[in-house]
């Protein structure tokens, strides 16, 4: 077992590759600049027009630019993968690193470290920078639920970008996982959600935003929310694990 865990050496050329490739490295910073950005602008403009102008549940509207950032972080997670499967890199890859699973976890576990990193800064300056224009209506960073949901939007990016990583491998086609998932977290899982009643809430963006909302919304609390959210990239995962380890390349 732990000859498929990843070293160093494959650790450092996955870093390489993803800094190397400018989609990919600015679909990183994305996330921090759009996410953050938006959130301050948005509150600037109506932020004091009255309490509820961002919103029904203040510290959801406190991460409104996450919807933003969310397609900055499927754009990392897909473009970090399907660059394998251009020109034949994946069996350049595969000739330096000959053990399949030892490659896979190498570029999982980088893409969801950097995810992770610039998540967790992200959702605490989208906090800071929105609250700062948001005047009498202002949360607190010392407010209930307010650093569950600094770290949890933080934790929210790291798992899209990782489903978003999965699906890519499974597909083969960083275009086909851009073309699914970003209509399905802008549209299609609203829609759905509104249509079948219940079952909505456990679709993977709605389930995972649990976890920056003040009060339960329907079953799933806030960290089984981002637990549902976790499973469903896991799945994406695992499955694009058996796609790498039993396709040729």
């Amino acid at each position: 077992m732990s000859t498929a865990l990843p070293t160093l050496p494959v650790l450092h050329s996955e870093w390489i590759k993803i800094r190397s490739l400018r989609g990919t490295f600015w679909s990183l910073i994305s996330i921090l600049l759009a996410t953050v950005a938006i959130q301050a602008l948005t509150a600037a403009a109506i932020g004091q027009a009255e309490e509820s102008s961002m919103g029904q549940d203040p510290l959801l509207a406190a991460f409104y630019g996450l919807n933003f950032g969310q397609i900055a972080a499927i754009a990392f997670g897909a473009t970090a993968f399907s660059a394998e499967f251009h020109n034949g890199a994946l069996r350049t890859t595969f000739t330096a690193v000959p053990h399949r699973t030892r490659f896979y976890l190498s570029k999982i576990s980088m893409v969801g470290g950097l995810a992770l990193a610039v998540g967790q800064i992200t959702g605490f300056l989208t906090f800071v920078a929105g609250q700062a224009f948001m005047g009498p209506y202002a949360l607190e960073l010392g407010a209930p639920g307010t650093v569950r949901a600094i770290v949890g939007s933080g934790l929210y990016l790291t798992v899209m970008a990782l489903f978003s990583a999965g699906l890519t491998a499974v597909l083969r086609s960083g275009v086909a996982v851009l073309s699914l998932l970003i209509p399905f977290v802008l549209m299609v899982s609203f829609i759905v959600g509104e249509a079948v009643g219940g079952l909505g809430q456990f679709m993977p963006d709605r389930a995972g935003q649990m976890v920056m909302r003040i009060e339960p919304h329907g079953d799933l609390g806030p960290w089984t929310g981002l637990g549902v959210m976790a499973l469903w990239a896991v799945v994406a995962v695992i499955g694009g694990w058996i796609a790498v380890r039993r396709r040729d390349a």
